[in-house]
This record gives structure tokens, C-alpha cells and sequence, in this order.
């Protein structure tokens, strides 16, 4: 499993991608987002995949957004086999499951390729209150963090012959608690850590708070903006020429 939770943290790549400014990224990730909620046949997720799929592949993350796929695979088995189960036909349950694969791997395009330093600077653009900036950025930062956590302490506590995955159902629940009690001890140091060091950069004295770093737009900027609007027009025509 730690191939998965590594797959989870931001790495800095030599891409083209990466080097866009982090608001770009975000309109490119919510484009596709959007396009695969307004998608409704195998066609069209069929070119919005290849697409998400081609922009992993540039941006050199494309390993670990199939890592963050075959995660949710188990999720998108259940999505299937309800749709199935309440009476919606194959065809529909399969879009359905493609959708849910589009949405996890569109957004995957921007956690993957923009640092949590970049989502603070996009948010701080939106003019969105810092405290919920801060919130939201420290648990983008520290969710992959407290899962390695986890897999440590269970590798730990297998190697002391814990078995966690014999017996019935509670059985299994009650033997994760020797994983969750030092889970959550080291939990609470880490917030009593990072507690400290915001006491001492003196976090909240100032209300107009700055940044060493500015957003700006370069011409590979627009490059991109204008290749993302020109793929939403071509799609869109795709779209209703096959459709009519």
C-alpha cells in the first residue's frame, strides 16, 4: 500500500504543466471535470479519457493517476453493481463508472501537478478567507502524510504479530485499534508541532498578509488557456454531430 500513499504526495516534475501558473492548471481540471459530467455516451468518454490520460503522460504523472484510479476501482465496482442492481440498464452503468473514473483523474491533473503552496496562492486570488485557506491547504498537505503513518504502524504491529485480517467482521475492527491509538497519539504531535511553529511565525498578528511569491501569466499560459478552449469547442461539435 505505500506505493498508493506515495502516489498521493506532490512531487515536482520538469513538465510543461508543472510550469504553468497554478490558475491555468485549475481551469484545465475544471474544464474536464465539468465536460465529463455533461458526457453521456462511450464515445464521448472515450475521447475525454484519452485526453485526461495524454495530459498525465505530458505532465510525467501519469503512473501515479493510475495509482489514484486503481484505488478507486473498488468504489467504482460498487457504482456498477448498484446501477445494476436498481434496474438501470449496462450501457448506463457503464457511463456511470466512466464518470466516475473521468471526475477522479480530471481532478487528479491539478493535485498532482501544483504543490500545496500554489492551491494556497490560487485560493488567495479567490479572496477566500485565509483561516479556511490554511485549513484546507495543511489537510491536502498532511492526508498523504497521516496515511504513510498509518501503513508504518501497521507494518509495525504486523511484525509483532498482530493479525489484523483474521476473524469476522468485528473481529477486524477491534484488531485495528493497536493501529489507531498510536495513529491518533501521533497525530496530536504533529498538530502540537505545527501549532508551535505558527505560534512562532506569529499567525493571525497581521490581517493584510503578503506573499513572496506573485501569480503571472506567461505566453505559455495562454498557449494553454487557448488549447483548452479550442478542445471544449471541438468537443462540444463532436459532441452534437454524433448525438444528431
Amino acid at each position: 500500500m505505500f506505493w498508493l500513499a506515495e502516489g498521493l504526495i506532490y512531487r515536482r516534475q520538469d513538465s510543461f504543466v508543472h510550469s504553468l501558473d497554478p490558475r491555468v492548471k485549475l481551469i484545465i481540471s475544471l474544464s474536464l471535470f465539468i465536460l465529463s459530467l455533461f458526457s453521456n455516451t462511450i464515445f464521448e468518454f472515450t475521447i475525454l479519457l484519452s485526453t485526461i490520460f495524454i495530459l498525465g503522460i505530458v505532465s510525467k504523472v501519469f503512473r501515479r493517476m493510475i495509482k489514484t484510479i486503481t484505488f478507486s476501482l473498488t468504489f467504482v465496482a460498487m457504482i456498477f453493481l448498484v446501477n445494476l442492481l436498481v434496474g438501470y440498464e449496462l450501457i448506463f452503468s457503464i457511463i456511470i463508472s466512466l464518470r466516475f473514473i473521468a471526475i477522479i483523474s480530471s481532478s487528479s491533473i491539478f493535485f498532482l501537478t501544483s504543490s500545496p503552496d500554489e492551491l494556497d496562492l490560487v485560493m488567495r486570488s479567490l479572496h477566500l478567507p485565509y483561516d479556511l485557506i490554511f485549513a484546507f491547504v495543511t489537510a491536502v498537505r498532511f492526508v498523504p502524510v497521516i496515511l504513510l503513518d498509518a501503513l508504518q504502524i501497521i507494518d509495525s504491529q504486523r511484525s509483532r504479530g498482530l493479525e489484523i485480517e483474521k476473524g469476522n467482521l468485528f473481529k477486524r475492527i477491534r484488531n485495528y485499534i493497536p493501529v489507531l491509538v498510536p495513529l491518533i497519539v501521533q497525530s496530536i504531535i504533529r498538530s502540537e508541532e505545527l501549532a508551535e511553529a505558527m505560534e512562532s511565525r506569529a499567525y493571525g498578528f497581521s490581517k493584510k498578509r503578503t506573499s513572496y511569491y506573485k501569480l503571472s501569466f506567461r505566453r505559455r499560459d495562454y498557449f494553454a488557456l487557448f488549447s483548452c478552449l479550442s478542445f471544449i469547442i471541438l468537443f462540444i461539435i463532436l459532441v452534437y454531430y454524433f448525438r444528431v
